[in-house]
């Protein structure tokens, strides 16, 4: 058995007992409810006994996970997008897209806050085009100084000093969509 499989199933063990732990079972618990003896699972979480498909499918079904996650194995393909959240100015951007280049979609959430925070206009190239979804956007860019209900949408050259934030105080969302200078989002009007 080549080592990365010996190094797998090493690791089989210890991720059944700390996901035993997290869901807050005891051993007698899941052996009622897997049909595995208390011994044996006691066995396999400390590494006496080698998993094996007898063994984990009953497993997988009490904790309701997939065989993988007790595994440990890679996600190879998975379809699903796994999104990672970017924190940056007390703002979360969630990555809709992750291809290099080209028009990047963000879903953006601004936190509220007690009381509405103050423009401090940035500036970067590209193109944003945003549409609110929730919440009161305060949208300053250049001289300009709106506020954005739910529905609304906005575009702008970002080399133009411009700033996003809460127009009460309270959370908004919003989707945004950025492009370097030159890419541009277009929308046409249904014709009837």
């Amino acid at each position: 058995m080549s080592e990365e499989i010996e190094d797998v199933l090493d690791a089989v063990g210890p991720r059944l007992r700390a996901l035993r732990r997290q869901r807050g079972s005891t051993l007698a618990e899941l052996a009622a409810k897997t049909g595995i003896s208390e011994s044996t699972l006691s066995r396999l979480e400390s590494g006496q006994r080698r998993a094996n498909l007898e063994l984990l499918l009953p497993l997988a079904r009490a904790y309701d996970v997939p065989l993988d996650d007790l595994v440990g194995a890679p996600r190879t393909g998975d379809p699903r997008i796994h999104l990672h959240p970017i924190h940056r100015h007390g703002m979360t951007f969630i990555p809709l897209t992750r291809r290099p280049g080209g028009v990047h979609a963000y879903k953006m959430l601004i936190p509220s806050r007690n009381e509405p925070a103050e423009p401090t206009p940035q500036t970067h190239s590209g193109y944003e085009w945003l549409y609110v979804l929730n919440g009161q956007l305060r949208l300053v860019v250049a001289e300009q100084d709106l506020i954005l209900p739910p529905g609304e949408a906005a575009e702008f050259d970002t080399t133009q000093p411009h700033w996003l934030g809460s127009a009460d105080g309270r959370a908004v969302e919003l989707l945004i969509l950025f492009g370097l200078q030159g890419e541009r989002v277009h929308v046409r009007p249904r014709t009837p």
